[in-house]
């Protein structure tokens, strides 16, 4: 470095640290300034994109995976053969038509000409991937594929409604598609929808471990709407300026106690209904709407007819005194998930004042073994048909072992038609065999809060 190199740089470190002790001051505090700016912006700026994009974030609570994507994500990018309408009627969508044979032993169902995947590569009938473990699948051509049956089943295209997937997570004539895709081991983070029609908006699904992720997800910005169960917690969210609380019914969920019937007691029908009499409707209300039957009352094959619960824990008491010699051991073993104990332990303090003991534990998995009583959510199907769940031939839905020869003819009935004059008759008389010989009690269809911003 030569003479004139180091003076300038002397001048120049001199001149720098004169500039710092003038206004070291001021540099400290815009610097600190300048931290706590960059610090709120990045507070604040889920909410900021949030308001100034269109694009809608949804959250929700389950592990879900590319092959078990939640239901009402899968409704939205993909179609099935055929929908059903709201009076029962089923509708043609991937399918233009289709032929019944052999008295009902084969279905032919042709498809609609030029579908595409979501990815723009066309759809085919070998594409459809319907999983039965008694019905053959056989597709014939590109546009026609072929079901065999063991034995006829004439409502089978209402089997045909769920949304048609393939690997990742590819729909056909949806109106939505699939963006990006976030996967943490193994489990979906996080899915962005792009639509396939004008005028509705992006979507984007974030998923969470349960509901106090979600919640505070929601609090941060992160989602722009959210549905929780508890009545609660949505309350907290009634004085947010920027978001709208509204409720509605889950009908595709039925709070059930199921009886079963391996245990001799259970085969007394004046039992069963003094149960029914243990439970307090007015206090149920308060979580959902209370059921008169495992069919929902926004179903047109609903009996409106049916008979109120009461609650009588007076008349219970004899009832069960009567059925129940003291003598006789009537230790009823109730089984329960951890989210419906209050629920359930509420039901056994009632039990235990009418006189019966009854010890309450929480299931681990999800059906257990062993039980006398089993408190668990019946996922309701979209079509009446509920031969899987009350049938006695049926060895894995049939949980409580019932049985009833009435139930058994008018469950077949029901599902022998496609007329559907005439399959309401069926359940409007099926509905009312099941009140007479219960085979569970039927609790409540959840209310549910969805909280959005506006």
């Amino acid at each position: 470095m030569t003479v004139f190199q180091k003076k300038a740089f002397r001048y120049y470190y001199w001149l720098a640290i004169e500039f710092f002790k003038k206004n070291g001051r001021l540099i400290a505090i815009s610097f600190f300034i300048s931290f706590l700016v960059i610090i709120g912006f990045l507070s604040i700026s889920p909410y900021i994109k949030v308001a100034l994009t269109r694009e809608e974030t949804i959250g929700l609570v389950g592990n879900y995976d590319l092959n078990n994507p939640p239901e009402e994500m899968a409704a939205k990018i993909s179609n099935g053969l055929v929908s059903i309408s709201e009076k029962g009627e089923i509708i043609p969508v991937i399918a233009n038509s289709w032929e019944v044979k052999k008295g009902g032993q084969e279905y032919r169902f042709h498809l609609k000409d030029n579908l595409l995947w979501g990815d723009g590569k066309k759809f085919s009938a070998s594409d459809i991937k319907y999983q039965f473990e008694d019905i053959t699948v056989k597709p014939v051509d590109e546009r026609t594929i072929d079901f065999f049956l063991n034995k006829p089943l004439e409502i089978f295209p209402t089997y045909l409604n769920k949304p048609l997937l393939k690997y990742p997570l590819i729909g056909v004539a949806g109106y939505y598609k699939i963006g990006k895709i976030r996967i943490e081991y193994g489990y979906l983070k996080e899915v962005a929808l792009t639509p396939n029609t004008k005028n509705i908006a992006p979507l984007r699904y974030k998923f969470y471990a349960n509901d106090s992720q979600l919640i505070n997800a929601y609090k941060r910005g992160e989602i722009s709407q959210m549905t929780i169960t508890k009545k609660s917690i949505a309350d907290t969210f009634l004085n947010w300026k920027n978001s709208i609380v509204s409720k509605s019914v889950d009908y595709s969920r039925l709070l059930t106690i199921f009886f079963n019937f391996k245990n001799p007691i259970f085969k007394s029908k004046n039992f069963r209904e003094a149960l029914s009499m243990l439970i307090n409707t007015e206090k149920l209300s308060e979580f959902g709407e209370v059921a008169k039957g495992s069919i929902p009352p926004i179903s047109w094959a609903y009996n409106p007819d049916l008979k109120d619960s009461i609650y009588d824990l007076e008349t219970a008491t004899k009832i069960i005194e009567k059925e129940v010699p003291a003598s006789e051991s009537a230790k009823l073993n109730f089984v329960t998930f951890f989210d419906y104990y209050d629920v359930a332990d509420e039901f056994v303090g009632e039990i235990k004042k009418a006189g019966l003991s009854v010890d309450l534990s929480v299931a681990s998995l999800d059906r257990p073994d062993n039980f006398d009583l089993f408190l668990a959510f019946l996922k309701v199907p979209v079509d009446p048909d509920q031969y899987y769940f009350w049938h006695s031939t049926q060895k894995v839905g049939n949980i409580g072992s019932y049985k009833n020869v009435k139930v058994d003819l008018l469950l077949e009935k029901a599902r022998s038609t496609i007329n559907i004059e005439e399959r309401e008759k069926n359940y409007f008389d099926l509905q009312k065999a099941m009140q007479d010989d219960p085979p569970a009690i039927f609790l409540y269809y959840p209310y549910v809060y969805t909280i959005k911003r506006k």
